[in-house]
């Protein structure tokens, strides 16, 4: 019997898909808005700490979310599409652990080398104390971060979004009053100052991970799952890393490419780097609302995939990944109209509203080349093709970071010519990623598979070669 996604339409198996976490995310987005207000009342000096932790922590959230996220995702989305049942029983117990080893991980390095980091970033004096308060208690906790997004990946990846969007959407509500009260107190407490929204945002994903993992052993994928008798295979953790891995990297890039300019931006000053946190700040919230269209997809082509239906997965990339470049678009040109009152919701100091203003005009408008590039990256990880994301994000790398110091040292742009370079690398971004699938697009290979999830591998082996009816 064929999966349910291989025979329902596109446009409405995205809709069902996507909503969910496309509302978790919009929501994400605000609770995102909140926490750098809050940041912002405990002062500049805070606002630019946080700048300093915030690539990391995207870096960490990527990869969960969408890096190894998406490679649970798409690993039991092509086992089920496969009819591959008791695969898929065995993914959910090799994905946590694989999730427990990476947090374990990402605590270490926060805990080790976070402070060096922040310092070739600019930070200093009580920039980095703030800096190093709110990376301590965050990655302190990781394990419940990532515990939180993969049991979330597992349950997408089965076609079931709309189970942790429920949990995630609650959650992401209640983090916003609770990380106030935590931060500034209430009555004669105090508060935790700059740790407050790293302990709500800890608290709030261990309660969604609890209600998560409760509704996956009740059965929400059709089965339940199994930690005991079951044995560790590396086939089944390639399945995930395969995919997971080469994505992460892409990840990894993105993020790198944000710490590297802000070490170019710090070059400017406090107030520089405190303006450069709120505008990209604004990229980094509208990355939810990619991710919520492109984990769909993630699941639409992995299905498909996993089936032989190539037609179809390419059809279901091209439509979402457009969707959201349309999107993305719309929000960039908006706000790049208005970038003084975005900066004003932040700031009023004049030198941090004059760098986010001049962050926001130059790279805002190609914001939708940023959401083509990123939901086709996501589409990519189902179909386990993922050589043109990794080329697109480390062109991108180059050209914001060696660009950027170009503009400064040899063209003498100053920080508006760094941002140049940035909007640059987004272009590239999305070009790379949809240029390739538009003139190749997707297709079953004949003869003997490389290992699932490589640059061209097929996401399961020789049986999906074979003629299947839908």
């Amino acid at each position: 019997m064929s999966h349910p996604l291989l025979t329902a339409p596109i446009g409405t198996s995205l809709w069902k898909l996507a909503a969910p976490t496309t509302a978790v995310m919009v929501a994400q987005t605000f609770v995102a808005i909140a926490e750098t207000y809050i940041f912002g009342r405990l002062g500049t000096e805070a606002l630019a700490g946080f700048a300093l932790v915030f690539p990391f922590m995207m870096m960490m959230t990527m990869m969960a979310a969408g890096g190894m996220g998406g490679g649970v995702a798409a690993a039991m989305a092509r086992a089920l599409g496969g009819g591959r049942k008791d695969d898929a029983r065995a993914l959910v117990l090799h994905t946590l652990v694989l999730g427990a080893g990476l947090a374990l991980l990402f605590t270490l390095l926060a805990w080790t080398v976070a402070v060096d980091l922040y310092r070739l970033l600019g930070g200093e004096g009580r920039a980095l104390d703030h800096a190093l308060t709110y990376s301590h208690v965050l990655f302190g906790g990781a394990v419940v971060i990532w515990a939180n997004f993969f049991l979330s990946a597992l349950l997408r990846g089965g076609g079931d979004a709309a189970t942790p969007g429920r949990y995630m959407l609650i959650s992401s509500i209640a983090q916003v009053p609770l990380s106030y009260v935590l931060a500034f107190g209430v009555g004669g407490w105090p508060g935790l100052g700059m740790a407050g929204p790293a302990v709500s945002s800890l608290l709030t994903s261990a309660v969604s991970a609890g209600l998560q993992a409760r509704a996956l052993w009740q059965g929400k994928l059709g089965f339940v799952p199994a930690l005991f008798g079951v044995g560790l295979q590396g086939r089944l953790f390639w399945e995930i890393l395969g995919v997971g891995l080469i994505a992460s990297v892409s990840a990894f890039t993105a993020n790198l490419t944000a710490m590297l300019v802000t070490g170019l931006v710090g070059r400017f000053g406090v107030a520089a780097l405190a303006g450069y946190g709120i505008g990209v700040r604004l990229e980094f919230m509208l990355v939810p609302l990619a991710f919520g269209i492109g984990s769909g997809l993630t699941t639409l082509v992995g299905v498909a995939a996993g089936a032989n239906e190539w037609r179809r997965a390419v059809r279901a990339a091209w439509i979402g990944s457009l969707i959201a470049a349309a999107a993305l678009g719309l929000c960039g040109w908006i706000l790049a109209l208005v970038p003084e009152s975005w900066a004003r919701l932040f700031t009023s100091d004049p030198k941090v509203i004059e760098a986010t203003v001049a962050y926001i005009t130059r790279v805002a408008p190609f914001y939708c080349f940023f959401g083509l590039g990123m939901t086709l990256s996501f589409a990519s990880q189902g179909a386990g093709r993922m050589t043109a994301p990794f080329v697109a994000s480390m062109v991108r790398l180059i050209i914001a970071t060696v660009g950027g110091w170009v503009t400064i040292e040899v063209l003498g742009w100053g920080l508006p010519g760094v941002f140049v370079a940035v909007a640059g690398g987004m272009i590239a971004f999305g070009g790379l990623i949809a240029g390739p699938l538009l003139v190749i697009p997707w297709r079953a290979r004949r003869g003997k598979l490389p290992p699932p999830g490589g640059s061209d591998a097929a996401p399961l082996d020789n049986r999906d070669l074979e003629p299947q009816s839908r």
